[in-house]
């Protein structure tokens, strides 16, 4: 099963975030099928960048979001007239 899911990067307390694709059973900072936006909750407000395009193509080929990416995704909602499935 696909799951779109973050993975950290940066160094020890100033983390930053990718989004990725990745199969549910791999390790967190594992090899991703794709990284697909980036989320930094250090800037005041928190930086994202997504594909959102990229997010709705996995999604129809049943990719799962965690619950941290669905909300960051319901924040960005009011921004665009597009909605996530």
């Amino acid at each position: 099963m696909l799951m779109i899911r973050l993975a950290r990067m940066g160094a020890r307390k100033q983390p930053y975030y990718r989004v990725v694709v990745i199969e549910k059973e791999r390790a967190r900072n594992g090899r991703s099928l794709e990284v697909v936006g980036t989320y930094n909750p250090r800037t005041s407000p928190a930086s994202v960048d997504v594909k959102r395009e990229r997010i709705d193509y996995w999604v129809s080929k049943g990719a799962k979001m965690s619950d941290r990416v669905s909300k960051i995704m319901n924040l960005l909602v009011p921004a665009s007239t597009g909605s996530v499935a």
